[in-house]
């Protein structure tokens, strides 16, 4: 029977936050005297947390936050463990403390084996040298000896696929060449225990798959253990023995992949008015942020039916004047893979400079899904469709039903796959 490779015990770690705050609740005219009070009465403060050895914090109050409480689990050597949760629920702080980066505040952690991270782009990575010097600095952060890293260079070189930047300095690369290095050093420098995060989702697919196929040939061929951090539900339940749910930093499930996505992806609770203002799983700059997402089939009713149509709106706020944004709705199987993207770009739409609030509405007809549950991901991007504005996923869930009195008592469902496509037939009789 194999060993824990990975022991944690009742581990928490807390924060403490630092807050502004305004008398009345709201930002009033404030006079020089009260400017002058409260930076003494937080000036006294600092003096005393430097004395005491504390966090010094910046703002009037102080609030205490709670990244993980008691999370308990086990990794046996040799096991791929996806951890899934939204934005904010503690995966990152998890990583970090098995990673040796931060302590926590309470708990243990017990590791048999050496660990290597990749959390974020460029990690142990120095700008101003060369991939070739960073390969050396990165293989030596993770405890290889020169001779070590020698043996391995012109393997990581080769799976990385940069020969051709190896003596330009990575300040150069681009965000997806960095994952490339960055990957092949951690991969190929013969860990016990790989820790990665949502970073592989940087690099191109092509990478993507290669890492993928790298990650799985780790564990079963070489007995590696793997922590892997996704937001790709496919990813999971494909490369994972097992999976870890965390919800404001606590252990809500810890089962085989489907069991888990499945509690994950329920938290998206199906209702065709979603106010997404205080939403966590998000990316974007902020220049924009959608605020409300909306549906129904067109005419008012929420009942959407295969081969029927379905009308999305998206409320909006733009913080800034924008040129001609993109709008587009990415939608989910309910295992969370991308089934298709529409967008307006492709449709016609001419948005013009937007500003302030704005509601923008999507109409597809004969939406051609077999009946199921599926996820919506809206998102707004910049005029190229390279600057990301916002961004918040798999926030909502709809449900297709069966077009009453179509197809007479033939069952439609998901074990055909996901999508119908209406083709064309004829026969001929032949004697």
């Amino acid at each position: 029977m194999a060993e824990n490779a990975i022991v944690v015990e009742n581990l928490s770690k807390r924060y403490l936050i630092g807050h502004r705050t305004s008398e009345g609740g709201s930002y009033r005219y404030t006079a020089l005297r009260d400017v002058v009070g409260r930076e003494i009465r937080n000036f006294a403060r600092k003096a005393t947390d430097v004395v005491r050895g504390r966090q010094v914090l910046q703002g009037d109050e102080v609030e205490e936050f709670w990244a993980l409480k008691n999370v308990n689990f086990e990794v046996k050597q040799g096991e791929i463990v996806g951890i899934v949760g939204r934005n904010g629920a503690g995966k990152s702080t998890l990583l970090k403390i098995l990673s040796r980066i931060t302590e926590p505040t309470t708990g243990r952690v017990v590791l048999r084996g050496r660990i290597a991270s990749l959390l974020e782009v460029g990690t142990g990575f120095h700008p101003e040298l060369t991939g070739r010097e960073n390969i050396f600095l990165n293989g030596a952060i993770l405890g290889m000896t020169q001779r070590e890293i020698r043996k391995k260079f012109d393997e990581i070189v080769a799976f990385a696929e940069v020969e051709k930047f190896l003596d330009t300095p990575v300040k150069r690369f681009s965000s997806g060449m960095y994952v490339r290095l960055a990957f092949a050093v951690a991969a190929h420098l013969e860990p016990e225990i790989l820790v990665i995060d949502e970073v592989l989702a940087v690099g191109d697919a092509e990478f993507q798959q290669k890492c993928l196929g790298k990650v799985e040939g780790m564990s079963k061929a070489e007995g590696r253990t793997v922590l892997f951090v996704s937001h790709n539900m496919s990813v999971i339940q494909h490369l994972c023995s097992r999976a870890i749910l965390l919800k404001e930093g606590q252990l809500a499930h810890d089962d085989e992949p489907q069991t888990v996505v499945s509690h994950y992806l329920s938290d998206a609770m199906i209702d065709s008015r979603v106010n997404l203002e205080d939403w966590k799983d998000r990316i974007g700059n902020g220049e924009a942020r959608i605020t409300r997402l909306e549906y129904d089939d067109g005419r008012d009713s929420n009942s959407i039916f295969f081969d029927g149509d379905l009308r999305v709106r998206i409320h909006a706020r733009f913080s800034k004047p924008t040129t001609n944004p993109v709008f587009g709705v990415v939608i989910h199987d309910a295992s969370g893979a991308p089934m298709t993207d529409v967008r307006s770009f492709h449709d016609g739409l001419d948005a013009g400079t937007v500003t302030g609030d704005v509601v923008v509405e999507g109409y597809i007809r004969n939406l051609n899904l077999y009946p199921g549950r599926y996820l919506f991901s809206p998102w707004i991007t910049d005029s190229t469709g390279e600057r990301n504005l916002d961004f918040p996923r798999m926030c909502a869930a709809f449900e297709i039903h069966p077009t009453p009195g179509k197809y007479g008592d033939l069952r439609l469902d998901q074990r055909w796959g996901t999508v119908h496509i209406p083709a064309k037939w004829r026969i001929e009789h032949l004697r």
